[in-house]
């Protein structure tokens, strides 16, 4: 039995996990939120992993509001930073798994092909920013057997995000808008929980390893919403608009395509494509 901690327990990806658990009962899972455990006390996360004997952490806390980010950047920072800092030295010294979830706002989005893990970062907003030193601080670090995986566009039955949004507005409204020209991939929540458990066992290599997982396909965030309103069965219509029109502080990649051949070759991953996930989610909810 692998004694795993789950952190952000109460994001969309937490509960993804908690939700497909029974599934894996070979891991006792240990499940703590933002209010029963702060990742940036080093000393609070220190004493629990002694405590219940983790073996692995996977570390779903995270700043995610990308708007936000902007007005709260010392916030952000020490949630996407230093507290992945803190967890990646205790992970060391413990000799314990350290899974960390990233993102694809760690590039700019000029490229025209997907983005590999080997290619170059430049954020364009803080939260990608402060993302990006988390990846550093883990990496410098070190800890063994741990990976970070970099996700995008992620979404899932629960909690706030762009499918339950646009669900929302489509009862709303007769129109929505929606940008057209921002290109990446939608990634279930329920998908990237059930691969994260199926690569527990697997990790066997030296340092950190950085892998790439979205559901295969892309679209622009117009096509999604789209999609979303077709499955919905809903008579909204979802109108296309530049980016230079939809008024928002932050610098956004207009694509951060992720590639991911990496993780499907190496853990023999098999990825469900976007909209088959969504079908799904949407079923769900």
């Amino acid at each position: 039995m692998t004694t795993i901690l789950v952190t952000g327990a109460k994001g969309q990806l937490g509960i993804s996990i908690a939700n497909i658990a029974t599934n894996f009962p070979n891991f006792r899972l240990i499940f703590k939120s933002k209010s029963e455990l702060d990742i940036s006390n080093a000393k609070a996360v220190e004493e629990l992993i002694e405590c219940d004997k983790i073996e692995v952490i996977i570390n779903c806390a995270a700043y995610t509001n990308v708007d936000k980010a902007e007005d709260e950047p010392n916030v952000a920072n020490k949630i996407n930073h230093l507290a992945v800092e803190h967890l990646a030295k205790i992970s060391k010294k413990h000799h314990i798994k350290l899974i960390h979830i990233s993102t694809d706002y760690v590039f700019e989005g000029t490229s025209k092909i997907p983005y590999k893990e080997t290619d170059i970062t430049n954020p364009q907003n803080s939260y990608g920013a402060t993302k990006l030193k988390g990846e550093q601080a883990m990496l410098r670090i070190n800890p063994s057997n741990s990976i970070l995986i970099r996700t995008s566009w992620v979404y899932a039955e629960h909690g706030a995000n762009f499918v339950k949004t646009i669900l929302r507005l489509t009862k709303e409204k007769e129109t929505i808008s929606v940008v057209k020209d921002q290109i990446g991939s939608p990634t279930y929540a329920t998908d990237l929980a059930r691969t994260i458990l199926q690569l527990i066992p697997l990790l066997k290599n030296e340092g950190v390893q950085i892998y790439h997982y979205a559901n295969t396909g892309s679209c622009s965030w117009f096509q999604f919403a789209e999609e979303i309103v077709n499955i919905s069965k809903h008579n909204c219509k979802v109108v296309p608009i530049a980016s230079s029109e939809f008024k928002t502080k932050v610098q956004r990649p207009p694509y951060s395509l992720l590639n991911t051949q990496k993780i499907q070759e190496i853990f023999k991953v098999e990825i469900p494509h976007w909209k088959e996930s969504l079908r799904t989610c949407i079923e769900k909810i």
